[in-house]
C-alpha cells in the first residue's frame, strides 16, 4: 500500500504544542557543590581530547592537575622479545600443565614492573588561605566552565580549551602577590610502602626519573621532565596580574607533539597571554560546546537518568577527538596522587576502549570516534608485526592491552593477547560505516581490516575430531582469571561469537564491494565454525562444557547477543527464549563480582530485550552506587549497598559511556536494520523525546511521546535510501509528508540525500 497524507491543520496544532528535547544539558544538570573537592578523584573535570584538568582543593592549596594523553614510558617489556613469546609456546605449556612459567614471563612483568605506564604531567596550586572559605563551585556542562566563589568575593573562572592545546583560568577580585606555582609529581622522593599494585598504582619513584625542575622568570614558570629514553615533557604556565584580576594560560607539551610540528608549552603560553586572549578563546571554546550539545539531545521524565546521562556525554566531548588517542582506562585524568594511575592508565582492548565508543554512533558523534580507528590504521603496521612474532601468522590480530604507540604489554595473556581482539575492534570499523553509509571508508580501510582479521582466524584455526573449524586454545575474558583455567580447550562462546560476527560482515562488505567471490570464501570459511553454545535452561554458556555459574564482572559469553547481535528476538522466537534464559540466568547467579560497567552492560542487554523498567534500574544502581559526586565511574559500590562485593575504587571511564549507551539503545534501536523508536522505556516514561540521534544507514530521527503516544517522528537522510521504521503509532491513524509503503507493522519509504520525512498522528 502506497500512501501520501498531508498533515492536517489537527495535526499541526498538536505538534506545535509537543515537548522537544533540551538542546544540551539544562542548568539543574550542571554540577554543582559548596566546597571544593579534596580528593584528585572526586574533582571537577575538563578536558579536550589531549589535555585534561582536574580542579580540587590540596590541603590549603586550590590545585589544578594538569595532563595530556600521550605522557607515557614507552620503555619495553623485555620479556616480550624473548624465544618464549609465542602462542605456540603458550600452548605447550597449557597442555604439559607447566603454566607457571606463561605465568613468571607475561604475567608477572606487568604486574611488578612500573612501565611501560601512562604518567602524570603536573599541577598548578594557589593558597587557599589568601582566598578563604568556599561559598560554590559550579561545573558548567553547556559551556565546559568551571566556576568557583568565594565568600570573600574572589571568583575563577577556567576551562581547558575545546580545540586548542592550552588551557585558562581568570581569578576576580584576589590580592596583592597571588599567583600560581607548578607542583611536579613527585619522582625523587622516599618510597611509598603503602599498597604497590597495577589497581592501586605503583609509586612514581619506581620509575627512576631524574626529578625535573622548575624555572621562574617574571610570571612566568615552566617544568621540564626527561622520562625513560629520550622521551621529555614540558609543562608552562603564564599570567598577567592587572589591578584585582588574574588570568592566566597553562599548556603542556611532550616528545610526541614536537615531533608533530607543535609549539613547545612555554613558547605556545608566552605567545597566548595578553590582553582580551582570555575571552576570544572563551568564546570560542564555548561555540565549539554549543556545537557539540546541538549534535543529539535527549529529554527523560526520570531527573537521575538524564543528569547522568548528560554527564557521560560531557566526559566523552571532554576525551574523545578525532585527532587524539582513543580513551584510555583515564583519558586525560591521570591520577594525581604521587603514583601511576591505576592499571597504568593504559589501553585495555578487552572491553574498556570499545565501551568506551559505543555512545558515538546512536548518539551522532562519529567525527569524534574517528581518533579511535585512527589510532589502530596508524598502527596497522605494529599490529601486523605482533600477529606474525607471536602468532606465527599473516593477517591481523592486536594485543588486548597495548601502550600509546600499540605495543604489547601483556598481563593476563589470555586477555591481553588473545585470538579475537581485532575482531572486537574490527566492530567499530563496521559501526563506522554502517552508521555513517561512507563507500571511501569502506573500501580504504573498514573491509581492509576485517578482511586480515579473517586472514588470521583462517590461518590459526585448526579442525577438530568432527572436521569442525576450533582455536587451539580459547579464552573468555576475564573468566577464571589469569589461571590454566582460564585457557578452554574448545572455542568459547566470546571467541565464537567475534569469529562468526566477522566472517558475516567481511562477507556483507565485500558484497557491498563486488567481491563477490571473496564474499563467497568468507562465507564457506564461516560454515565451518560451530554455532554459539547454549544450554536449554540458562541460555548462552561460557562453552559448550562450561555454564556460566558463578557472578563475573565480564559478560564476555553474552557478546553473540550483545553488542554483536548474533542472537536476537528479531531472528524468532527461539532466540527470543535463549535471550530471555541467559538474562534471567544471569540475574539468578547475581552481582557478587560485577563491577559499575557490570551494570552499565547490563541495562544495554535489558534495551535490546525491550525490558525498560529493568533498564532503568540497573541504570539508577550505576549513578548511585558506582560513580563519585563528580560522576565518574569507580568500579566498585560506594553504597555498600550488596549490589557487589567489590568495594574498592579505582576510576575507569568505560562503565560511564556504556551507560550512555544504554539510555541511546531505550530510545532508538536499528541494529536489525528496522528502525524503533523508544523500544525499551519503562511503562511509566510517559512523556520522552530525543533529537537527531542517528541509526544505521547514515539517517538522523527525532521523535516524541506525551501520554505515553507517539505524536512525532522526523527522519532525515544523510546519503540517500530506503529506511524501515516500525510503526511506533499501533492502531491508530498517522500521517507523512512523503509517500511511503505501509507493510504490516513496517513503514518503509526511500529518501534522498538530504531529504527529510515526518510522520505525525
Amino acid at each position: 500500500m502506497i500512501s501520501k497524507i498531508v498533515v492536517t491543520i489537527a495535526a499541526l496544532a498538536l505538534l506545535s504544542c509537543s515537548k522537544e528535547p533540551v538542546s544540551g544539558p539544562v542548568e539543574k544538570y550542571n554540577l554543582e557543590f559548596a566546597e571544593l573537592a579534596n580528593t584528585w578523584d572526586e574533582a571537577i573535570p575538563l578536558g579536550n581530547g589531549l589535555l585534561g584538568a582536574l580542579i580540587w582543593q590540596s590541603g590549603d592549596h586550590l590545585r589544578i592537575s594538569l595532563d595530556r594523553v600521550d605522557l607515557w614510558d614507552l620503555r619495553p617489556v623485555d620479556n616480550l622479545s624473548k624465544p618464549e613469546f609465542s602462542f605456540e609456546w603458550v600452548q605447550k605449556q597449557v597442555r604439559n600443565n607447566t603454566y607457571g612459567l606463561v605465568q613468571e614471563l607475561f604475567d608477572a612483568p606487568y604486574d611488578n614492573m612500573p612501565a611501560p605506564s601512562k604518567i602524570p604531567g603536573a599541577a598548578l596550586e594557589f593558597d587557599a588561605n589568601l582566598l578563604g572559605p568556599v561559598k560554590s563551585v559550579i561545573l558548567d556542562l553547556s559551556e565546559a566552565v568551571c566556576r568557583v566563589k568565594w565568600e570573600n568575593g574572589v571568583t575563577l573562572e577556567t576551562f581547558v580549551h575545546a580545540s586548542e592545546p592550552y588551557g585558562w583560568f581568570r581569578f576576580k577580585n584576589v590580592p596583592a602577590g597571588f599567583s600560581p606555582a607548578i607542583i611536579p609529581p613527585q619522582y625523587q622522593k622516599p618510597f611509598d610502602s603503602g599498597e604497590d599494585n597495577p589497581v592501586a598504582g605503583q609509586d612514581l619513584q619506581r620509575l627512576g626519573y631524574e626529578q625535573g625542575c622548575v624555572t621562574a622568570e617574571n610570571n612566568r614558570q615552566v617544568y621540564r621532565q626527561k622520562g625513560w629514553g629520550s622521551f621529555e615533557y614540558e609543562v608552562s604556565v603564564n599570567w598577567d596580574t592587572n589591578e584585582n584580576t588574574m588570568t592566566g594560560i597553562w599548556s603542556i607539551s611532550s616528545t610526541f607533539s614536537g615531533q608533530e610540528g607543535q609549539l613547545k608549552a612555554e613558547e605556545l603560553t608566552t605567545q597566548q597571554i595578553g590582553k582580551n586572549k582570555f575571552d576570544s578563546s572563551l568564546s570560542t571554546h564555548q561555540a565549539w560546546w554549543k556545537n557539540y550539545w546541538q549534535r543529539s539531545s535527549v529529554s527523560l521524565p526520570d531527573s537521575i537518568l538524564e543528569k547522568q546521562y548528560y554527564l557521560e556525554m560531557y566526559k566523552f566531548g571532554s576525551v574523545a577527538r578525532a585527532d587524539s588517542p582513543p580513551i584510555s582506562l583515564q583519558a586525560v585524568w591521570t591520577a594525581d596522587n604521587g603514583r601511576l594511575p591505576p592499571w597504568k592508565g593504559d589501553f585495555h582492548h578487552n572491553l574498556n576502549t570499545q565501551l568506551s565508543y559505543w555512545p558515538a554512533y546512536t548518539g551522532n558523534y562519529l567525527d569524534l570516534e574517528k581518533g579511535f580507528l585512527n589510532w589502530m590504521w596508524k598502527y596497522k603496521e605494529t599490529f601486523e608485526e605482533y600477529t606474525r612474532t607471536y602468532f606465527g601468522t599473516a593477517g591481523l590480530n592486536v594485543p588486548g592491552v597495548t601502550t600509546l604507540t600499540g605495543q604489547p604489554m601483556g598481563g593476563w595473556i589470555q586477555y591481553s593477547f588473545g585470538p579475537t581482539v581485532a575482531s572486537w575492534l574490527a566492530h567499530h570499523f563496521y559501526l563506522h560505516w554502517i552508521y555513517l553509509k561512507d563507500a571511501e571508508f569502506l573500501k580504504e580501510k573498514a573491509y581492509p581490516w576485517l578482511r586480515d582479521v579473517a586472514v588470521f582466524l583462517d590461518e590459526i584455526s585448526v579442525k577438530d575430531e568432527k572436521g569442525m573449524r576450533k582455536l587451539p586454545i580459547s579464552s573468555s575474558p576475564e573468566i577464571f582469571d589469569n589461571s590454566r583455567r582460564a585457557w578452554f580447550d574448545e572455542t568459547t562462546n566470546f571467541d565464537l561469537a567475534l569469529i562468526h560476527w566477522t566472517y558475516e560482515k567481511a562477507a556483507e562488505m565485500a558484497r557491498e564491494l563486488n567481491l563477490n567471490d571473496e564474499a563467497q570464501k568468507w562465507e564457506q570459511i564461516l560454515e565451518g565454525w560451530p554455532q554459539l553454545a547454549v544450554d536449554p535452561g540458562t541460555g548462552l554458556m561460557l562453552s559448550s562444557t562450561v555454564p556460566y555459574e558463578q557472578s563475573h564482572r565480564h559478560f564476555s559469553h553474552l557478546m553473540g547477543f550483545h553488542p554483536l547481535g548474533l542472537v536476537d528476538f528479531s531472528k524468532g522466537a527461539e532466540d527470543k527464549e535463549i535471550i530471555q534464559n541467559t538474562l534471567d540466568n544471569l540475574e539468578e547467579v547475581g552481582p557478587d563480582f560485577w563491577t559499575g560497567y557490570s551494570y552499565s552492560w547490563q541495562a544495554n542487554l535489558y534495551a535490546r530485550a525491550f525490558e525498560g523498567e529493568k533498564a532503568a534500574e540497573a541504570l539508577r544502581i550505576f549513578a548511585r552506587c558506582f560513580c563519585l559526586k563528580n560522576s565518574f565511574h569507580v568500579n566498585g559500590d560506594q553504597c555498600k549497598a550488596g549490589y557487589s562485593k567489590m568495594t574498592y575504587r579505582p576510576f575507569t571511564l568505560e562503565g560511564n559511556f556504556a551507560f550512555a549507551s544504554a539510555i541511546q539503545e531505550m530510545l532508538i534501536q536499528s541494529h536489525t536494520g528496522v528502525v524503533k523508536v523508544f523500544p525499551a522505556i519503562p511503562a511509566d516514561w510517559q512523556d520522552v523525546s530525543f533529537s537527531t540521534l542517528r541509526s544505521r544507514g547514515a539517517f538522523l530521527v527525532s521523535a516524541s511521546m506525551e501520554n505515553g503516544q507517539v505524536i512525532k517522528i522526523e527522519m532525515t537522510s544523510e546519503k540517500g535510501g530506503e529506511i524501515v521504521l516500525e510503526n511506533p503509532f499501533g492502531n491508530a491513524e498517522f500521517s507523512s509528508d512523503k509517500e511511503y509503503e505501509k507493510d504490516g507493522q513496517f513503514i518503509k519509504l526511500n529518501l534522498a540525500e538530504g531529504e527529510k520525512a515526518v510522520f505525525t498522528p
